[in-house]
This record gives structure tokens, C-alpha cells and sequence, in this order.
């Protein structure tokens, strides 16, 4: 416990705190913005939720005054990941998320306390590094961590997100696509993932977790009697990506749109339900809580690995399509990655620039090698379990 400023940053207690900290996220969300629609976010009644698949993870919340009301909270994990550059070299890192400050206490420096008392208890875990990611356009959010806590814009990722329809996406005859079992699948990422940046090293334990649906491969009809992944044999041409059920964790509401474009929203699913052979381009309900299913672990090889790639998320839309709960795909991938073209998606419910900041807990005066040095591989692995 820390106290000053009639504020005092404590461990979450899910007795205590639970019903407080809900308020907190709820008044947060809707009270960001009035004016416009938004999407608003359920924690499944479990505020920690988000965190809970880290072996190492914190909850810290700010009280203030004497009843101890919550008027802050921020959330972290540590985890090891690979550094990229061509390193073997695993190090520990710190991620940040989840950070909500009430409206009405806002400016009287609780982020900042929070923050800080997050890395010290990230510090003493071992993290070397610690990040966060924000969409670009959240200046209040880049401000507090640039400006006043000490990070540096670190690299720029893409959200791509495709919305789920009525009708099934058409699979080729000449394609084949199974699922690997979880430690096939680790075997291969293994592999393809070596030079990236924050590759984890518990990749076994993400691939094995509950909120995995399966990791799912695409080659050729015409390679299959070239492809033996025990062997370590790959065919010339193939596609890989992996499935997480975020609907267990969070789901999401839009509010807040015109009676007008409800409506037409409506309309576009009632005409793809009953003439789906026109392939209408329908809007799932969104009007209502609904899941999303994360892709991660996307690769591509070889002349065919754009089309197979568009295949498997074909594939997974269908398997979305099934779930009554799942109303988008959700992919985020590096600027520069390949496999950003081939990944279906509609650009206006997709974010162009999602910002991950990075600091080093380690040195603070002295600039860290990863932070300045250009990254050998576009390839960045995005952790399911951060969303």
C-alpha cells in the first residue's frame, strides 16, 4: 500500500474491489465518448480476466478518501519473448494494459502512480522491458506513457477486422486443411517464428489453453504427400494461423448509432439470410453483446500461400458463422508483414495504426539496443492472451 495525495494504489482484492472496479470500466467506456457511436466493452463480470492466463500477472486499483472509493485501476503481466534480430536470446517483458482512471479524478496524476507502481512490481519479477499499446489516435493515452512515464513509440501495428455474415465462405476442392495437434503446431512456430519479435517462449501453453479453438494448416491438394511436420518436412506452398475464443474473456457492444443505420444494418442481414446466394456483404448484429475470434501465429509460404491464407480465414469465418456469439475476425499484424494482404478484412471497421511503446526498466539513462535498432524480420508475434 502507498499512500500520498489522498490516494493510495493496493493490490486488487476481488472481495473489495470487484463490483467497484465493473463501475469504473462501465463508466469509463460510456462515458468516453456520447456523441458518437462506440463499442463497449463486457469483462464477463471477471475484471481480471484478462490477465489470468499469465503465469505472472497483477491487478492494482487507486482508492481515494476515506471510504477507499476505486478511482483507478491498471492491469500487467510478465512474460519471456524472443528479442528478434536474429537473437536466440529470450528476455522478460512487462504488458501493460488495461489502465482506467475515473472521469472525474483525471489530472491529478493517478495514471502516473499507477503506472509506476505497476513496473515496480514488474521490475522485481525480472521484466527487463516493459510495453503498452494504444491506437495512434489516443493522444491522451501517449501522452501519459511518452511524455510523463518514460516510454518511446516502439513500432506500428495494424488491426484488421472482418465482421462475420450469414452465408458460409466457399472453400476450394483443391485445397486440403486439417488441424495440427498442439505440439506439431509448436514445433512449426517454433521454427517460422525464431527471428521474430515477442515470440513467447510459453508458446506450448497457449496453443494447449482452453480459449485455443486449434491451429490450422492449408497446402495444396497436389503437395499433401509432401508434408510431414514430425519430420519437419514442409510442402513449397502453405498457410498456417491459429484460432483464440476472446468471446470467453470479453465480449462487445455497439452503441450509441442513428435509428436509420440500425436499421440498414438489420436489413443487410435479413437480405443475406434469405437470398445468401447474392453474397451480400451483410452486417452482423452488433446491437447486442457479441464474441470475437483472434487470429494469431499467421504465416505464409510459396506462390499459393496468399490464396491458402485466404482460405483458412474462410475457413475459420465458417467456424464463426457456426458460433451464434461471434460477430467479427480479429487479426493484428506488423506494417510490413506479408500476410497483412492476404488476411480478408473491412477497412472501415479496421485500425491502420495500433502504437506498441516500449520502455527499459533496466537503464533509464542509457538508450537499450532493441529500442533503437531496426528489426531484421516485419514480422511481429502478437500474444493471443493481450487482447
Amino acid at each position: 500500500m502507498v499512500g500520498g495525495g489522498g490516494v493510495k494504489v493496493r493490490e486488487y482484492d476481488e472481495e473489495r474491489h470487484k463490483m467497484e472496479v465493473e463501475k469504473l470500466e462501465k463508466l469509463c467506456e460510456v462515458g468516453s465518448n456520447n456523441n458518437k457511436p462506440s463499442l463497449l466493452t463486457d469483462l464477463m463480470g471477471d475484471p481480471i480476466c484478462r490477465i489470468r492466463h499469465f503465469h505472472l500477472h497483477q491487478m492494482l486499483v487507486a482508492e481515494y478518501g476515506e471510504g477507499g472509493e476505486v478511482v483507478g485501476v491498471i492491469r500487467g503481466c510478465v512474460k519471456t519473448v524472443t528479442k528478434g534480430n536474429n537473437s536466440s536470446l529470450y528476455i522478460k517483458v512487462a504488458y501493460i494494459l488495461g489502465l482506467r482512471v475515473s472521469p472525474l479524478h483525471r489530472r491529478y496524476g493517478i495514471g502516473t502512480k499507477l503506472v509506476e507502481h505497476l513496473e515496480e512490481w514488474c521490475k522485481q519479477k525480472g521484466a527487463n522491458y516493459a510495453y503498452m499499446a494504444t491506437d495512434c489516435t489516443n493522444e491522451p493515452s501517449l501522452n501519459l506513457f511518452t511524455k510523463k512515464c518514460g516510454y518511446s513509440k516502439f513500432r506500428t501495428l495494424t488491426m484488421l477486422v472482418q465482421p462475420v455474415h450469414a452465408h458460409y465462405k466457399p472453400i476450394s476442392s483443391n485445397v486440403v486443411m486439417f488441424r495440427l495437434p498442439p505440439c506439431l503446431a509448436g514445433t512449426m512456430y517454433n521454427y517460422i517464428f525464431a527471428n521474430s519479435e515477442f515470440y513467447p517462449k510459453d508458446i506450448d501453453l497457449i496453443l494447449s489453453n482452453k480459449l485455443n479453438l486449434g491451429t490450422f494448416v492449408a497446402i495444396p491438394k497436389k503437395n499433401i504427400g509432401r508434408f510431414d511436420p514430425k519430420m519437419g518436412i514442409l510442402p513449397p506452398s502453405y498457410a498456417i494461423l491459429s484460432v483464440w475464443n476472446t468471446k470467453e474473456v470479453f465480449k462487445l457492444q455497439l452503441k450509441g448509432v442513428s435509428p436509420l443505420a440500425h436499421a440498414c444494418c438489420v436489413g443487410t442481414r435479413l437480405l443475406d439470410e434469405w437470398m445468401p446466394w447474392l453474397r451480400l456483404p451483410s452486417f452482423p448484429n452488433v446491437f447486442k453483446p457479441f464474441g470475437v475470434y483472434c487470429l494469431f501465429g499467421l504465416h505464409m509460404e510459396g506462390k499459393y500461400g496468399r490464396n491458402l491464407m485466404k482460405g483458412l480465414c474462410g475457413l475459420v469465418h465458417n467456424m464463426a458463422r457456426d458460433d451464434g456469439g461471434c460477430g467479427a475476425i480479429v487479426a493484428e499484424l506488423g506494417l510490413r508483414d506479408p500476410v497483412r494482404e492476404a488476411v480478408p478484412h473491412w477497412a472501415k471497421f479496421s485500425w491502420a495504426e495500433d502504437m506498441w511503446c516500449i520502455k527499459n526498466l533496466e537503464k533509464k539513462s542509457e538508450p537499450s539496443d532493441w529500442l533503437t535498432s531496426k528489426p531484421s524480420s516485419p514480422v511481429i508475434f502478437v500474444d493471443p492472451r493481450d487482447f
